[in-house]
């Protein structure tokens, strides 16, 4: 049976060799390399097998980079998670992959869109606030929500939210399942803060928020941006995309 490896990085800018890969399933680490073949420096190399071992030469830095390293998951609450969008100074990119979240149907507003009406969407919150000022520091807030087929209730109910994400500067987009399934991009819903921190979004049973684990690790940060660069280049502004699924009801 075939290996399931994830590619986690290159030191190449051509995107070619060296490049480090991990086994999903061992946890066991692959590299790519140039090979060394001077038999004066094989000779040199300890418990070398050379009838079934290769050699490859690789940078310090791609393993520093895009090897993996074992970390005590880093846990932070609402509170602390509210805080990384006061303070990111560039970007906040999020990859929405759930089919509900309980807080939006603790609000008003769902009630209001599921009997058929038009919502009525506070612009005066906090969090308003927290956003306008961001963007209009020069911040860039984009999101990219996955939605199936057919689109569930909470999908729809973002699609309309998607207005007043809008009109507070953000970027919104969407991505049907089948596309996000194609281009293999991760099941778990998280937010980008600078291209440097990672935030997993953790939920229980019941769909609530209830925290985030941090990631900083800059391998796994780098596979994030990767599939955060692939879900936003094939990805659709809500509009367009809130057409498709009207067709479809």
């Amino acid at each position: 049976m075939a290996r399931r490896l994830r590619f986690n990085g290159t030191g190449s800018g051509e995107g070619g060799c060296p490049a480090v890969h991990e086994d999903l399933d061992s946890g066991e680490v692959i590299v790519q390399g140039r090979p060394i073949t001077d038999p004066d420096d094989l000779r040199q190399l300890q418990y070398f097998d050379p009838e079934r071992e290769v050699a490859v030469v690789v940078p310090r830095n791609t393993l520093v980079d895009f090897g993996p390293r074992d970390e005590t998951p880093r846990i932070v609450d609402l509170d602390a998670f509210g805080k990384l969008f006061e303070n990111f100074r560039h970007t906040a990119r999020r990859i929405e992959t759930r089919r509900r979240y309980a807080s939006d149907e603790a609000d008003k507003t769902y009630t209001q869109f599921v009997r058929g009406e038009r919502p009525t969407w506070d612009m005066d919150t906090p969090w308003c606030h927290t956003i306008r000022r961001q963007v209009a520091e020069g911040a860039r807030i984009e999101r990219v929500r996955i939605v199936d087929h057919p689109a569930t209730v909470g999908q729809r109910y973002l699609l309309a939210y998607a207005e007043k994400n809008t009109a507070l500067g953000e970027k919104i987009h969407n991505l049907s399942r089948e596309d996000a399934k194609r281009l293999a991009l991760p099941e778990e819903d998280f937010w980008v803060f600078d291209s440097r921190l990672v935030a997993q979004l953790v939920f229980d049973q019941a769909d609530n928020l209830f925290g985030a684990e941090l990631i900083t690790e800059p391998a796994a940060v780098n596979r994030y941006l990767q599939a955060w660069d692939a879900a936003w280049h094939y990805a659709v502004p809500y509009e367009q995309f809130a057409v498709l699924v009207a067709t479809e009801e």
